[in-house]
């Protein structure tokens, strides 16, 4: 069977949706613009009612409060089944829910497909990360994990126009009275085929190194180390450095480290959780995906053109602003994404709702049409006030897609070691969701200003480390704004000692066994003998050890 070894072709598999080696995060983005691009149509407006207010809130926090679940729901099936096979699971939840969004009759079973489908995401939004993070080496780690959130990015501009395209061509247009349902069903039908494609395509992607290394699975572990990090050589330094981190992390977890839920609440790793949880509330208390959700509504109260038509250019600049935290997150850091983007952003919001405030009014019957019936306050009369406003909106969404959007997802994923790093990493995701299904009416920019304090307080600086080495970063006794003095890898170090012979690492012998899986080994070592890396001496012994020995 096939086996992928590109770092860059898996964890893109894993989290982009735009061919069929890249998705995961679509599902994700799917999601946040299920709602939007149907809740200005007439066929969605007349079926159900013209749901408004917390009805409308209701709708659309149903997917988040399944979403919250399946956060929490994450961490077992990773820890247990593996990173990949949760992915898998969570891509049935994902067609079962949008099976029952296609066939909704009513309020309640609508909000009960999207629940369903929101279990899935929470999932997804949880182990994707840390799928990316431990099979990428640490000089790209970030833009990796970044690429869950450029799927994200996808996955809305995707769907949105998918449900753009079916509003305007179904019937007379998104503004026909007398649409047909199929405005709405078409585009929460397609939404499967992402996962599909996911559920299919995963069956030729590794199990990350560190969970086979947790389960006793030493052989596996190695040769995908060596798939991804030494061209297919289990004799590679990188790889057997790795390989040495990896099991000296292991060994003191299962020594002296607690690996329950309990471990997250004591001290040091409590800051770390709190750290994590925070970063992810912010994301949300923010107001992006409230802004991906009611985008429509701003527009129409803007009144400026086609509301559905200037939304979309914001699905855009979104796709296009993630790009430069890919290619440049692992230069600048993490910590200067977390502190400006948040300083910035709470000015585009600020300057928003003082337009808003100033030059709009109340929705009353004088000013209330057809097309924007649904929304409650509304700028007349003043072009200058409507463009501000929907820049300030642009602003902001170019704004978190450079910063906040793949630094958010990154950061947790990084700072937890790997024996509660699943735990870690669904307490922190489930607080996304948790305030997104808050936060489905409205998100004061105050707390934009909040999360800018707290991330300059708080936010020690990730790139450049190992996941190994995140112990050094948050319990070294300096403060998150301190800058320390410039430092080698400890990796790198272990690298140069390995290739130099100044030191040996001891693996297991790896043996040709029959193919039972696409990680079943397919080289041969002798048992005890001695490998000779591919330049320099002795690279050191390689000797079938137990787990005692570990």
């Amino acid at each position: 069977m096939y086996r992928a070894r590109n770092v860059y072709l898996i964890c893109s598999f894993a989290a982009i949706g735009k061919s069929p080696d890249r998705l995961g995060g679509v599902l994700f983005g799917f999601d946040i613009s299920s709602m939007s691009g149907v809740l200005g149509t007439q066929a969605y407006k007349q079926y159900f009612g013209h749901p408004v207010s917390y009805t409308q809130g209701a709708i659309t926090a149903s997917m988040p409060a399944g979403s919250f679940f399946g956060s929490l729901l994450s961490s077992v099936l990773a820890d247990r089944l593996s990173r990949k096979v949760a992915l898998q699971i969570s891509c049935v939840f994902w067609i079962v829910g949008s099976v029952i969004q296609c066939a909704a009759q009513n309020i309640p079973m609508l909000c009960a497909g999207r629940a369903v489908a929101g279990v899935c995401v929470g999932i997804v939004s949880s182990v994707v990360p840390i799928y990316q993070s431990e099979i990428a080496p640490k000089e790209i780690r970030g833009r990796v994990v970044s690429l869950q959130q450029w799927a994200i990015t996808w996955g809305i501009l995707i769907q949105y126009f998918i449900q753009y395209g079916v509003a305007e061509s179904i019937g007379g247009g998104a503004h026909d009275q007398k649409q047909p349902n199929a405005a709405f069903r078409i585009p929460w039908g397609v939404q499967m085929v992402p996962a599909w494609v996911l559920l299919a395509g995963l069956f030729f992607c590794p199990y990350t190194p560190g969970w086979l290394a947790s389960k006793d699975r030493w052989n596996e572990a190695l040769l995908v180390l060596a798939d991804l990090h030494g061209s297919g050589d289990i004799r590679h330094a990188r790889v057997l450095a790795q390989y040495r981190e990896i099991e000296d992390a292991l060994r003191f977890e299962r020594e002296c480290a607690d690996g329950s839920f309990a471990a997250l609440v004591r001290r040091p790793m409590l800051k770390r959780v709190v750290l994590g949880m925070s970063i992810q509330a912010w994301s949300q208390l923010c107001g992006m995906n409230i802004m991906m959700y009611y985008i429509v509504y701003v527009m129409e109260g803007a009144q400026i053109g086609s509301p559905l038509l200037t939304a979309s250019i914001q699905y855009i600049i979104n796709v296009v602003f993630t790009l430069p935290a890919i290619l440049f997150l692992d230069k600048w850091g993490r910590r200067p994404s977390l502190v400006i983007g948040s300083f910035l952003m709470m000015t585009w919001l600020f300057i928003s709702g003082a337009l808003q405030q100033y030059y709009g009014q109340p929705n009353t019957e004088e000013t209330r049409t057809a097309d924007n019936k649904d929304i409650t306050w509304v700028v007349v009369g003043n072009r200058a006030a409507s463009y501000g406003i929907v820049v300030c909106s642009y602003l902001f969404v170019a704004t978190f897609a450079t910063t906040w959007g793949p630094t958010s997802w990154t950061y947790p994923a990084e700072i937890f070691p790997s024996r509660i790093r699943a735990k870690g990493v669904s307490v922190s995701t489930a607080t996304n969701w948790l305030f997104n299904m808050a936060l489905a009416f409205a998100v004061p920019p105050l707390f934009i200003a909040a999360a800018f304090v707290h991330m300059y307080l708080a936010a020690h600086e990730t790139k450049g480390y190992t996941l190994e080495e995140m112990d050094d970063v948050f319990d070294k006794g300096t403060r998150a704004w301190q800058k320390g003095a410039p430092r080698k890898s400890r990796l790198e170090q272990l690298e140069t000692q390995i290739a130099t012979g100044a030191a040996k690492v001891r693996a297991p012998a790896v043996r040709e066994v029959p193919s039972t899986s696409a990680e079943a080994s397919i080289w041969e070592a002798q048992a005890g003998g001695v490998l000779t890396p591919r330049r320099g001496p002795v690279l050191g012994e390689f000797a079938q050890t137990g787990t005692a020995d570990r």
